[in-house]
């Protein structure tokens, strides 16, 4: 039987494989009956895709943030976010094309690519809004405290400051756990999974 890379790669992952790789099916269950919510491996699968998505849409986002915020300080959060979003979601993507060409042996990059594009839009938007609504939180309450330009938004915390640290782990830990459950559900609910 001859199937195309993406079909092989595409695959059910509910359960863990069965010995006699008797095909797996999609979750009969209601997203309100409580046992949906309780299967360890897709929990850990989608905790796993989530990952590798915090991780690519982080060092975009935060890298263009760091960047436009030291070299253009005087645009404003309205125009920062977004192109930070944007940049999280071209990295994430990236990662994701890596990921998939390498890790799960997609034929050629151009494939890998499609079926990163094909993945949930949704889940890494959320991810994005989230962790910049956190860190546009965070910075506003440690410009606050400081009375930083009577703004109340610190344009820059510096590494040495043990307020970055509060602010990106605050960050991170939102921009993991939003999305979490949607992905949790797209893996369950439909059975599928890409990575």
């Amino acid at each position: 039987m001859n199937t195309s890379s993406s079909e092989t790669h595409n695959q059910n992952i509910n359960t863990p494989p069965m010995k006699n790789n008797a095909p797996l099916e999609k979750s009969k269950l209601s997203v309100w009956d409580l046992k949906f919510w309780k299967c360890k491996h897709s929990w850990k699968r989608a905790s796993l895709n989530t990952l590798n998505c915090l991780i690519g849409c982080s060092i975009g986002d935060f890298s263009m943030m760091w960047f436009l915020t030291s070299q253009y300080p005087e645009l404003g959060m309205a125009m920062i976010m977004p192109i930070c979003m944007a940049s999280g979601i071209a990295t994430s993507l990236a990662l994701e094309t890596a990921l998939l060409r390498y890790r799960e042996k997609f034929d050629t990059t151009v494939e890998a690519f499609r079926m990163a594009c094909k993945m949930s839009f949704f889940s890494m938007l959320t991810m994005e809004l989230s962790e910049n609504i956190t860190d546009y939180g965070m910075m506003t309450y440690w410009g606050l405290l400081n009375n930083d330009n009577d703004t109340g938004c610190t344009s820059m915390l510096q590494v040495n400051e043990p307020a970055f640290w509060v602010s990106l782990a605050a960050s991170l830990s939102m921009g993991y756990l939003v999305p979490l459950p949607y992905n949790y559900y797209q893996l369950k609910k439909h059975g599928k999974s890409c990575h």
